[in-house]
C-alpha cells in the first residue's frame, strides 16, 4: 500500500526538528450539496529545519517518530507559492 502524501501550509516551526502543517480538504456535503472546507493539523519531521511559517510543503506518511509525529517532509520542501 502506498504512503499518503498531503499538501499543506506550515503554521508553526517553533519546535525543534518539527513543523506543524495545516492541511485543508474540500468535500460536498451529502445533504446540503454545498462545498465544505475542513482543516487538520499534522506534526511533521523536519530534520534540516529549512521551512518557515507560510511555506507550502508536501508531507508523506511514515512510521511513528514520536507521540504526535508520523509524517515527514518530502525533498524540496521549501516551496513558496
Amino acid at each position: 500500500m502506498p504512503k499518503r502524501v498531503l499538501q499543506g501550509v506550515v503554521v508553526s516551526d517553533k519546535q525543534n526538528k518539527t513543523v506543524v502543517v495545516k492541511v485543508e480538504r474540500r468535500y460536498t456535503h451529502p445533504l446540503l450539496k454545498k462545498t465544505v472546507r475542513r482543516t487538520k493539523n499534522y506534526h511533521a519531521h523536519d530534520e534540516a529545519q529549512v521551512v518557515k511559517v507560510g511555506d507550502q510543503v508536501w508531507i508523506e506518511e511514515s512510521k511513528p517518530i514520536s507521540k504526535l509525529k508520523s509524517w515527514v517532509l518530502l525533498d524540496g520542501a521549501p516551496n513558496k507559492a
